[in-house]
């Protein structure tokens, strides 16, 4: 049973809040009900003490509650709450544009040319109106409605999204409303599957008007699924066959995650449009999609008043503030490098790690972004037994979720700052579960 201050949160929630969002399960008990957080740790309610190694979806990269950016967000919160998105602008959302601009195309660009090239954003409030925003752009620098995306991939859930985001547990059941845009080519595994997904995205070219591929460098909640090295630039270089955009969805890879600033820099893989969102502001929402200049300008005519694309909070002032303040933080602590390191020794430990009795165990990942994938000796997904490690666990002080179609993918996407001491003492515990508690077989 939930203790009484949990309790009372949860039938607060079970009352009021739409019953589709919270799972509770007081057999369990799921879930905790968090109180407050600092650098890679969380409280309770009930004042008990978890290690968070989700960074809470991996919004938090410098840790929760980094000083410097709740600073900026309360001072910024102080002197000017909110703007109006596309009338009276601020001066802080021009600063973050720009800086934008530096550490994507610029800086992209300005490794191969003398004259680095522009990029220009759309700003947003979650991830997957970043995504919506570049399919907008695509649509009106091409002029071709249809896209391509992949299985496994998610892109948000908003009705644009969905056209791209490919499980059917959030499509559906709303599938009569879904213009389906979208169509699907695999995800791949291994370098041997390349030729066969490139001969069916040419045959969707023909068929179909394609104004863009959109698509995620690493998948996250398709299950920790790390293409091969050669799979952006056969993207790259496909896009460009066929006249589409190439929109590379970093909204949770971005800013360090996978050991680089952005993953689409681990092939050197120049994308047309960038959607930004999660560790963008530490906890802020703010997302972004970012395009080459040329692209946008195409797409995009000049406001005459009244902008065909925004919202009422568009590049709020706060988010920001915490923004800029979030990036000079990843830069000045070396963040990335910290995550390409740390990762090296996240993913060497999952793979070191023993199996429990009748399960198998493959480890993936890309930097601070890996998952643990639990099958049966027969290759089906052991859903049962990852939720049974991922609650036990849990209740040990430790946070982490599961990932792809199945839930057998426990994911591991601490903040980057998390101390290697407190990783190793994490996957010890896990491994010391893995060996005296073999999960039951249930059905889910």
């Amino acid at each position: 049973m939930h203790p009484i201050r949990t309790k009372r949160t949860l039938d607060l929630l079970r009352r009021y809040e739409s019953r589709n969002i919270t799972f509770q399960d007081e057999t369990i008990p799921w879930p905790i009900v968090w109180e407050r957080s600092r650098g890679c740790h969380v409280w309770d309610v009930e004042g008990r003490k978890y290690l968070d190694l989700t960074a809470a979806f991996g919004v938090c990269a410098a840790g929760h509650g980094h000083p410097r950016v709740v600073r900026a967000g309360q001072k910024q919160m102080a002197q000017l709450q909110h703007a109006m998105g596309d009338v009276h602008p601020h001066p802080l959302k021009a600063n973050l544009a720009r800086e934008l601009s530096r550490i994507t195309f610029e800086r992209w660009s300005g490794k191969r040319h003398s004259a680095p090239q522009t990029g220009k954003t759309i700003f947003c409030n979650s991830g997957f109106e970043a995504v919506e925003a570049a399919l907008k752009t695509a649509l009106l620098a091409t002029g071709r409605p249809g896209i391509i995306a992949f299985q496994g991939g998610y892109h948000g859930l908003g009705y644009g999204a969905l056209n791209a985001t490919h499980r059917n547990h959030f499509r559906g059941q709303f599938q009569s409303q879904i213009k389906d845009f979208g169509s699907f080519v695999p995800y791949p595994a291994n370098a041997e599957v390349l030729g066969a997904i490139e001969r069916a995205i040419l045959s969707l070219a023909r068929r179909n008007p394609i104004g863009a591929i959109l698509v995620e460098p690493v998948q996250g909640r398709g299950g920790i699924n790390v293409p091969p090295h050669e799979f952006l630039p056969m993207l790259r270089r496909l896009s460009d066959e066929i006249g589409a955009l190439l929109i590379i969805d970093e909204i949770l890879t971005g800013f360090g995650r996978t050991g680089k600033w952005f993953a689409c820099e681990h092939s050197e893989t120049l994308p047309d449009l960038i959607c930004l969102g999660k560790a963008l502001t530490g906890g802020f929402p703010l997302s972004a999609c970012v395009g080459r200049i040329d692209w946008m300008d195409r797409a995009w005519p000049a406001s005459k008043g009244e902008a065909i694309h925004t919202s009422t909070f568009l590049g709020h002032p706060v988010g920001c503030a915490m923004a800029l303040e979030q990036m000079k933080v990843l830069r000045e602590e070396k963040l990335v490098a910290r995550s390409a390191r740390l990762g090296r020794i996240l993913l060497r430990r999952l793979r070191d790690m023993k199996p429990p009795a009748d399960l198998v165990l493959r480890a993936k990942g890309l930097g601070l972004m890996a998952g643990l994938e639990i099958r049966y000796p027969n290759g089906e997904p052991a859903t049962s037994a990852a939720l049974q490690y991922m609650s036990k666990i849990l209740h040990q002080g430790v946070i982490i979720l599961p990932e792809g179609e199945h839930a057998a993918t426990l994911s591991f996407t601490p903040s980057l700052t998390i101390p290697e001491k407190e990783l190793g003492k994490a996957l010890d515990l896990l491994q010391k579960l893995f060996d005296k508690s073999p999960a039951k077989r249930q059905s889910v």
